[in-house]
């Protein structure tokens, strides 16, 4: 006698056994699918609103100012372009250090008297549009020609000269 002549099963037990199998797969798999969670909701296309024709606004600006409690010169390069697109920079340089910065790039749109600025991606990065911190509003207190000034949420007054089209932060 064989080790496997003690095993051995009939044919409808075998059929049976395959079955029980079969079935218990299939329940085992429709509770995996179902326990799937829901996919995340579609994230908002956030999309730029070209300026009015003629806008004074559009254009290269370059700030640069000192801000108390902050050690060093900063200089702030905004683009507003036409198609409602924006470009932010903003470089921290302090003797004997290599600069720091910030480069943002997303949507402006004017508000009468306000610029509103939404950052969507941040030093290449996409940003989660629903924090607060890469939506920002400024007064508009002067404008016209090369000069632009801008007062920030905090009250801090911001003079920008118009620049090149071309002009970058050096970096």
């Amino acid at each position: 006698m064989s080790a496997h002549q003690g095993l051995a099963l009939s044919r409808p037990a075998l059929t049976r056994s395959f079955l029980v199998t079969g079935v218990a797969g299939v329940v085992l798999l429709a509770g995996c699918a179902a326990q799937r969670p829901a996919p995340p909701p579609a994230a908002e296309v956030i999309r730029c609103i070209p300026a009015a024709a003629g806008d004074a606004l559009v254009g290269s600006w370059l700030s640069v100012h000192r801000q108390k409690g902050v050690a060093g010169e900063l200089h702030t390069h905004i683009v507003l372009n036409a198609d409602g697109t924006m470009r932010y920079g903003e470089q921290l340089r302090r003797p004997r250090n290599p600069p720091q910065g910030l480069e943002e790039s997303g949507c402006w749109q004017r508000d009468g008297n306000s610029v509103q600025m939404r950052t969507l991606e941040s030093n290449g990065s996409p940003v989660d549009t629903d924090d607060p911190i890469y939506l920002n509003r400024y007064s508009i207190t002067r404008e016209g020609g090369d000069r632009m000034r801008l007062k920030s949420p905090e009250g801090v007054d911001l003079d920008f000269k118009r620049m090149p089209p071309d002009y970058r932060l050096p970096w």
